[in-house]
C-alpha cells in the first residue's frame, strides 16, 4: 500500500510540498485553457557529473548525493490513445520508463513539421487519490504546445496510472526527481521525428519547482533551461514545518522516526537540500514568485535565488507585484517571459 500525506484541510486550499516534505503541499488546481541560438551547456550531455561533495563522511543512501551517483535511466516513451485534438496540437496518453518503474503522463504534440523542441512539465502537489493523468498546469500544457514545444507532462510515481513506490513519502520524495530525469532521457531515447532531443528544457511550479532545483543539481546538463514557477523552499525541513506539521501529517513522524530531526542529524538535512549543491547547476534558470503568495513565502525564491547566484549561476527571479500562488492577471505576461527564456536557451 502506497503511504499517503494527509488531505487538505480545505478544498480551495493551494498547498506545495517540496521534493523533499512528505505531505500534503501546494496543489495544483485545473485552471481555464486560455529565435535566438541556445546556450550550450558546461557539462556536456552523455559525459560523467562532477564528483558529489556530501556534506556527510558517507551520503545517506536518501539523500541528493546518492542521486547524483546513480546511473539514471529513462526509455520506452509509448504513445497511447489520442485523448484531445485542436487545430494546433494534438494531446496523448503517454507511459515511459524511468529508474525500472512505469510513469504515466500526457504528451501535447504540434501539429506541423518538426523536430520541435521539447518541455518536461512538473506540476505541484494534488493528492494523488483524486489525481488524474495529466492534471497539473493545464493551462501551460495548451499554451506551450500551441507556442511549437512538444510538452511532455508527468504524472509522478504513484499517481494516476504510474507504477507505485510505497517509500516515496517517507523518503522526502527524492523519487520524483527521477521521474523528471527519466522523462528527459526518454525523450531523448524515443526515436520519434517529432522530438527534438537535443533541445529539452524543464518547467516545475510550486511542488515542481523543488523538483526543479534537484534535478539541476542531480544531473546537471540534461536539460537546457530550467523555470520554477512560485516554487517550494529548497530546504525540505521548512516546507515539513510549513504545510505538514502544523496539519498534523502522521507521515511527519515516519520521516523524523527513520531519518532523524534537523537537530539530530543536521548533515542529512543538508544533504536533502539542492541549495547545499547549487554549485553543480550548469543550466539557466528562471524563477517567478507572486509577492502575494500566502502558500508558498516569496522569501524561499529569493534565498533559492541568491544560492544559485552566490555559486556563479545564470538565475533571474522575476517578483510578480501583486500575484498570489496561482497567477492571475499576470499570468500571461509571465508566460511571455517564460517562452521568451526558453526560446533564447532552446532555438
Amino acid at each position: 500500500m502506497r503511504r499517503r500525506g494527509t488531505a487538505c484541510a480545505a478544498a480551495g486550499l493551494l498547498l506545495a510540498v517540496a521534493l523533499g516534505c512528505t505531505g500534503g503541499g501546494g496543489e495544483d488546481t485545473p485552471e481555464p485553457s486560455p529565435a535566438p541560438s541556445r546556450a550550450k551547456s558546461e557539462t556536456p550531455r552523455g559525459t560523467p557529473s562532477p564528483t558529489p561533495t556530501s556534506t556527510s563522511a558517507l551520503a545517506d543512501p536518501v539523500s541528493l548525493p546518492a542521486l547524483m551517483r546513480r546511473e539514471h535511466t529513462g526509455s520506452g516513451l509509448r504513445l497511447g490513445s489520442a485523448l484531445d485534438r485542436t487545430s494546433a496540437y494534438t494531446r496523448y496518453a503517454i507511459t515511459y520508463e524511468a529508474n525500472g518503474l512505469t510513469v504515466s503522463g500526457i504528451m501535447n504534440i504540434p501539429e506541423g513539421e518538426g523536430p520541435f523542441p521539447a518541455l518536461v512539465l512538473a506540476h505541484g502537489y494534488i493528492d494523488p487519490d483524486v489525481y488524474v493523468s495529466g492534471q497539473g498546469m493545464p493551462r501551460e500544457q495548451d499554451r506551450l504546445a500551441r507556442g511549437g514545444y512538444v510538452v511532455l507532462h508527468t504524472d509522478y510515481r504513484n499517481h494516476a496510472r504510474s507504477d507505485e513506490d510505497p517509500d516515496n513519502d517517507v523518503d522526502l520524495r527524492l523519487g520524483y526527481t527521477e521521474d523528471v530525469i527519466g522523462a528527459a532521457l526518454a525523450l531523448r531515447d524515443s526515436g520519434r521525428p517529432e522530438i527534438d532531443g537535443d533541445r529539452i528544457g524543464l518547467f516545475g511550479r510550486s511542488m515542481g519547482g523543488g523538483v526543479v532545483y534537484n534535478t539541476l543539481v542531480v544531473a546537471p546538463g540534461l536539460f537546457d533551461a530550467a523555470v520554477a514557477y512560485a516554487p517550494v523552499s529548497g530546504r525540505p525541513q521548512e516546507n515539513i514545518d510549513h504545510f505538514q506539521r502544523p496539519d498534523g501529517d502522521p507521515v511527519v513522524a515516519e520521516i523524523e522516526e527513520k531519518h532523524g530531526t534537523p537537530e539530530e542529524d543536521p548533515a542529512f538535512w543538508r544533504d536533502v537540500s539542492p541549495l547545499t549543491f547549487a554549485d553543480r547547476a550548469t543550466e539557466p534558470l528562471l524563477i517567478q514568485h507572486g509577492t502575494a503568495d500566502d502558500t508558498c513565502p516569496l522569501a524561499w525564491s529569493r534565498e533559492a535565488a541568491a544560492a544559485f547566484e552566490k555559486a556563479g549561476k545564470d538565475v533571474e527571479l522575476r517578483a510578480v507585484p501583486g500575484e498570489g500562488h496561482t497567477f492571475g492577471s499576470r499570468w500571461a505576461s509571465e508566460m511571455d517571459a517564460t517562452e521568451a527564456f526558453f526560446a533564447r536557451h532552446l532555438r
